[in-house]
């Protein structure tokens, strides 16, 4: 699929987030070695604790659906440049997919920066780190 297309099933996925408190509406494309796309949505909750990020939205979908081999992560805000997963997105991102795949962060501006999953979090905490 064409990154531009990418882009726009990320835009697509923003639409459904559930943001009564912040307003700050986030959409996450989620592409699967074999070409499915799993979006993902910010869905908060008045407990802010148990908000989940469209990051983790689309990972825990794909999980869950039994897909576990990722080709890329596509995050979109209307933020001023790219959007940043946040702390946890970037350990579960780093938990679920491989070091090397491919991450992408935009804007609704169409605004890019092109990442990986080690880059996103060095240092990550892994299962290594529980042996």
């Amino acid at each position: 699929m064409e990154e531009k297309e990418l882009l726009k099933e990320a835009v697509k996925a923003r639409e459904f987030a559930y943001v009564p408190y912040s307003g700050f509406k986030v959409g996450a494309a989620l592409v699967t070695k074999d070409g499915q796309i799993f979006h993902g949505c910010n869905i908060e909750n008045a407990a802010y604790s148990v908000t989940n990020c469209a990051e983790r939205t689309a990972l825990f979908k794909a999980y869950s659906e039994g897909v576990t081999k990722f080709e890329t992560l596509v995050v979109t805000a209307d933020t001023e440049g790219p959007v940043a997963p946040c702390g946890a997105c970037r350990q579960v991102i780093s938990e679920l997919c491989d070091p090397e795949m491919e991450v992408i962060l935009t804007n609704i501006k169409g605004d890019i920066q092109r990442t990986t999953v080690k880059d996103l979090l060095p240092g990550a905490f892994s299962p290594k780190d529980l042996k």
